[in-house]
């Protein structure tokens, strides 16, 4: 379903990305880990088309895709996201967000807040909620309306950005719950940024390492849990000393493209 291909990413003279391969099957979903600044984020907007990598190849279904303005449109519309800030609209309000992309594509504003309002209690909100505005919201909340936007249109392929960020650890557990259902049930194809390592090798088929903009490991979350490489193992387990340390490009990086 989805293949990056020695995809690279350059901000002037900043590296994001490095020659990074990647493969998912449909029906699978992979866990993107890394510490901050390792260029997860930027990935993830690369595979939905807002970057164009300045190097390598990006293939959907095995067709070579562009920037999001040379995709088809029906190739957009099976691709949900949710950003690591939630990009939500201030001026609209939370069942308006979710049901955004329903209404630009054609359908009645009765029947959108009436699909919206039902994704509300799947993503642990009341349906009450849904005439605020985000600047009513906590930022948990905030995060909540976001991903039940990604889902809205029903994709076939879900790009979730750090999804449990700012939760509870019992609501985390539910949408990691959500996302699996959406796997199995749907067939959908996930990857997820997320620094959360409680159950995720339950959460999640696959596991791939992101540092410095090069990957460095990938395998599924049964071989993750006896592999010694050094960056899974610093990951997973918390380690202070290791080969991940935070460097003053690090910190570079993530002001020049946040």
């Amino acid at each position: 379903m989805l293949q990056i291909e020695s995809v690279s990413k350059n901000f002037d003279n900043l590296v994001a990305l490095d020659k990074v391969d990647l493969s998912l099957k449909q029906g699978r979903s992979l866990a993107l880990i890394g510490p901050a600044a390792a260029g997860k984020s930027v990935l993830l907007k690369c595979l939905v088309g807002l970057y164009a990598p300045s190097d390598g190849v990006i293939k959907i279904d095995g067709v070579d895709v562009g920037a999001a303005a040379q995709r088809p449109k029906e190739l957009n519309h099976r691709i949900g996201m949710l950003f690591q800030q939630n990009a939500l609209f201030d001026s609209l309000t939370v069942w308006e967000n979710i049901a955004f992309r329903l209404m630009a594509d054609g359908m009645g504003r009765r029947a959108a807040r009436a699909q919206a309002e039902a994704l509300l209690p799947k993503v642990g909100l009341p349906e009450e909620n849904a005439i605020l505005t985000p600047a009513d919201l906590s930022g948990g909340m905030q995060k909540r309306v976001g991903l039940a936007r990604a889902i809205a249109t029903d994709p076939d392929i879900l790009l979730l950005d750090n999804p449990t960020a700012g939760l509870d650890p019992i609501l985390a557990a539910k949408i990691d719950r959500m996302i699996k259902g959406l796997v199995e049930k749907r067939g959908a194809t996930v990857i997820s940024v997320t620094g959360n390592m409680v159950n995720i090798h339950e959460a999640y088929d696959e596991i791939a390492v992101l540092h410095e903009g090069c990957m460095r490991w990938h395998g599924t979350s049964q071989a993750a849990r006896d592999d010694k490489n050094p960056w899974l193992r610093q990951l997973l387990e918390g380690q202070r000393d290791g080969p991940i340390e935070t460097i003053q490009s690090d910190i570079r990086l993530a002001e020049t493209i946040s």
